[in-house]
This record gives C-alpha cells, structure tokens and sequence, in this order.
C-alpha cells in the first residue's frame, strides 16, 4: 500500500478536514458558540468537506457529547454532494465521547492516552470495525510509531507556520512531509498553515489530505470555499 492509500474514500481523492475552533468564530458570543459551530460545520459539509474534528477542549463531557451527537445526525443525514458517502466526524482525544456518540474515530494528540492501548482495546471488538484511530505526530519517527501501533492514518506537521502549532516547534515544510509520506504506508494528512495557496503543494509532496482550521472556518462566503475544495481535490 502507498503512502497515497486512502481509507477514507474509493476515489482516492484528497481528503480534506475541517478542525473546529467555536471559540475563534468572528462575532460569536460564547453562550452561542455551540449553536454557531454546528451552523459553520452545515456549511463546511455543503461546500465539500470530507470530515470534521471535533476539538473543542473546554467543553463539558456532556456539552462535548451534545455536539458530537448533533453533528454526527447532521453527518449522516447529509452525504457529500458529489461522492456517496457522508461526511465523517472524528472526536479529538475523547474516545468515550466518539463512541458513545456514535463519531466515525478518535484523534490522539501527543498527551492522550498511547495509541498503541486504544487502537489494540478498539480493535478488540470494542468498536466498529472502521472505527478510526488517528495520531498527531511531528516528526517522522512519530509517524512510524504510529504506524507500528497500528493507527488508521496520522497528521503530521506543522507543515507551515500557523498560530497554533508554534509549541511543536519551527515548520517542517513539504520536503519533510514528502519524506513522511514516503515512509509510511498509513495515510498522512498535513497540516499548520494550510491555506489556499498552499495545499495543493502538500497533496503533490505525497499528502493524503489535509486538516486546517483558518482556511476552512474564516472562508469569506461558501461558494469561495467550494471553489478552494474542488481545486485541492482536483489536485490528488
């Protein structure tokens, strides 16, 4: 299998993945950041969107597991425009949460329980069986533990420079994300400082898809972002 498999749809096209972040949504108050995430993740879901990360990490396990559930109902009752399946939404670090919502995987970021433990108690039948399993690696021995501990695919960067990336240190760049991705043969997803301009560089570095929060969540109207996916898309 070549690091451009992709378990997440027959086309094998890019993959694209909207990260959340309720609380950087412009001109929302926080007692309507819920109501306001699932309205943006509508029309993320209309505009293209293969999958959402739930990561909202101040959150209640009850608020956290109100969402999930809402978005995965949201997910379910709306397959993407142009493909079969529907959108798959992914709940970081909180495995109770995802299962018991009914979330299509996990993220494990780098203080989450070890990937090893969760994929080996998930595939123990204690999940679907495409239940996935995904890890946060920055750098390319992470990303072949992940791979060893038999994770479904795993993020790697940051790729660029991105607000929220700096604790993992200075951008690897897509030299770096080529050398991960030839690596590897569990999907590799890019992201830190995706934008428009730049995805379609990480997708021909060898990238299974990328993962952004700005890029997809401060798109100045629907159809722009519509336009970007489908020119990323184009470009697997």
């Amino acid at each position: 299998m070549s690091a451009r498999s992709n378990l997440f749809s027959a086309g094998k096209r890019p993959q694209l993945c909207y990260v959340t972040d309720r609380r950087s949504l412009p001109g929302v108050t926080p007692e309507k950041s819920v109501a306001a995430l699932l309205k943006k993740i509508g029309q993320v879901a209309n505009a293209g969107v293969d999958w959402v990360q739930i990561r909202e990490k101040d959150l209640s396990t009850r608020e956290l597991f109100g969402l999930v559930r809402e978005a995965v109902v949201f997910a379910s009752a709306r397959p993407d425009s142009t493909h079969s399946h529907s959108i798959k939404v992914i709940v970081n670090d909180r495995l109770d949460v995802a299962l018991a919502a009914g979330a299509a995987g996990v993220h494990l970021g780098h203080a989450s329980a070890p990937a090893r433990e969760v994929v080996r108690w998930c595939r123990a039948g204690n999940s679907p069986a495409d239940f996935l399993v995904g890890v946060s690696c920055h750098s390319l021995e992470g990303a072949q533990e992940a791979e060893n501990a038999g994770a479904s695919y795993t993020y790697f960067g940051p790729i660029y420079e991105t607000p929220s990336k700096i604790p993992f240190g200075k951008p690897h760049g897509v030299e770096e994300l080529a050398q991960v991705a030839t690596a590897v043969r569990i999907p590799v997803i890019a992201i830190g400082g995706i934008n428009e301009s730049n995805a379609a560089d990480c997708i021909r570095a060898g990238a299974a898809g990328i993962a952004a929060i700005r890029m997809i969540q401060d798109a100045a109207h629907p159809n722009a972002l519509k336009n970007a996916i489908e020119a990323i898309h184009r470009s697997g």
